[in-house]
């Protein structure tokens, strides 16, 4: 344990190779180019192998990451991925796209001192080695059991659920509204940061362990859930998210050029509007773009508008750097990019021409007053501060709320007053018998580990509900 200590104290964090930010801001290639075999080594080295990792506490489907880490040290690449696999079904996608800096790596001894271990980035390698070197091995699964679910979704909690349930020996079925799997994986998230192979090998893998999947299914329109349990399912999982834009509003909102970051990035990821002309989706082109949020779906609008071929894109935001929720790599990455902050800043009405059409927006100055129930301090106006900034195109993306399509027709299925789905907090269980929720139409808006975490969390209740009674 000494010489572990000793040996990764001495060694700093091995940073990812990334592109240029002069040339990816123009691309939708991958920005961190991956670890090499040699580069995943060296940081896995810097593991002490803690008797009591806190980075385990802080992942909240509890991947053993001091195992799968001393592994690569070990150079046994293939015991790396099974290890993750037996915790979490889309490695790849954890790998880029969770907050390590706030769960594991946050808890991580290493980074009392120094930079904590990259565990993202090694899942990230793990993941990919498998894809690129594997053998195409499968984990094992339980006999069958006999039981069918359904799994309303395939965002990452419903991924997971299936995943997990499939392993048990259930028979599962995903019922996805979209044309494609993946749900917010693939809508939601830009092909530079994850890309849509990498998403589709994951929803393979859970194919060749024998998960159904079932595209431009509307669960809620084309079926309910009590018809589904009068075509043999034993019990459903419903993870369909919140995708339900939000608007701030203000006056002038039905100008044309102003539009939810929900249809921007759908257009853009899962309708491929980023390939044009190949693929003929249309998508605003914006010459000078204002976002207004700052969380990581505001990030990924404004790169994605800056690869569109925006001259200029500025994030609005009312409260300081401090209090931007948006990952620290992606705030990062955006501004290396060219994309400016427009801090303490708040909109408060949009300018359209004689055509209907957005040539501005009026904004205020503010300032920071007392926290609010957030935690965060509280903006204030600052009376007489009004300016405008010139704009073609503005991309709200200021939250979201609960999608409805399937729980305004589930009436026995209680919903709190925002009209998301109450549940058992640990199991899951919804107030309608044989049903389960989680993810984002359980929490509102959050991030893909922690819907995960409650995938997981469902799948045992599940399991013990079909095979126990309870």
């Amino acid at each position: 344990m000494a010489d572990n200590k000793e040996k990764a104290e001495k060694k700093s964090r091995v940073p990812m190779p990334e592109q240029d930010p002069k040339i990816r801001a123009r691309n939708f290639l991958e920005v961190p180019t991956g670890y090499t075999v040699k580069m995943a080594q060296e940081e896995a080295e810097r593991c002490l192998q803690c008797k009591k990792p806190g980075c385990v506490t802080g992942c909240p489907v509890g991947v053993d990451i001091p195992g799968f880490i001393d592994l690569i040290a070990q150079g046994d690449m293939s015991g790396a991925i099974r290890n993750l696999w037996t915790k979490n079904a889309l490695p790849a996608v954890c790998g880029r796209v969770c907050p390590q800096e706030i769960q594991c790596e946050g808890k991580c001894i290493v980074g009392k001192k120094d930079a904590p271990v990259a565990i993202g980035n090694l899942e990230r390698f793990c993941a990919d080695y498998e894809r690129e070197h594997g053998t195409g091995e499968l984990p094992p699964k339980q006999p069958p059991t006999g039981k069918k679910v359904a799994v309303v979704g395939s965002g990452p909690s419903g991924l997971t659920v299936a995943g997990d349930l499939i392993t048990k020996g259930h028979d599962v079925t995903i019922l996805e509204a979209f044309h494609k799997p993946g749900g917010v994986l693939v809508y939601g998230i830009p092909e530079f940061r994850l890309p849509k192979a990498i998403v589709a090998n994951e929803v393979n893998f859970l194919s060749r362990l024998g998960v159904k999947v079932e595209c431009n299914a509307v669960v809620g329109r084309t079926v309910s859930l009590d018809e589904l349990f009068r075509e043999g399912y034993d019990a459903i999982y419903v993870g369909v998210g919140a995708g339900l834009p939000k608007f701030m509003n203000l006056p002038g909102e039905n100008l044309v050029g102003i539009l939810s970051a929900n249809e921007y990035l759908t257009r853009a990821n899962l309708m491929k509007a980023y390939k044009y002309p190949e693929v003929d989706t249309p998508i605003p082109i914006g010459k000078n773009v204002v976002v207004l949020g700052a969380g990581n779906v505001a990030m990924d609008s404004a790169r994605t508008a800056m690869r569109l071929g925006a001259e200029s894109v500025k994030i609005v935001y009312r409260r300081s750097r401090d209090e931007m929720p948006a990952r620290g790599a992606e705030i990062h990455h955006a501004q290396e990019e060219g994309i400016e902050l427009f801090l303490l800043t708040n909109p408060t009405r949009y300018i359209g021409n004689e055509k209907g059409r957005l040539t501005g927006m009026e904004c205020l100055r503010m300032e920071l007053g007392e926290p609010d129930d957030s935690g965060r301090r509280r903006p204030v106006a600052v009376k007489g501060s009004e300016f405008q900034i010139e704009c073609d195109l503005c991309i709200v993306a200021v939250g979201s709320g609960a999608n409805p399509l399937l729980t305004s027709e589930t009436p026995d299925m209680k919903l709190n007053k925002w009209g998301y789905i109450i549940t058992d907090n640990q199991a899951g269980k919804t107030t309608k018998k044989g049903v389960w929720a989680g993810g984002d139409i359980v929490t509102g808006a959050a991030t893909v580990i922690l819907a995960m975490g409650a995938g997981r969390q469902a799948a045992d209740s599940i399991h013990n509900y079909l095979t126990l009674g309870w």
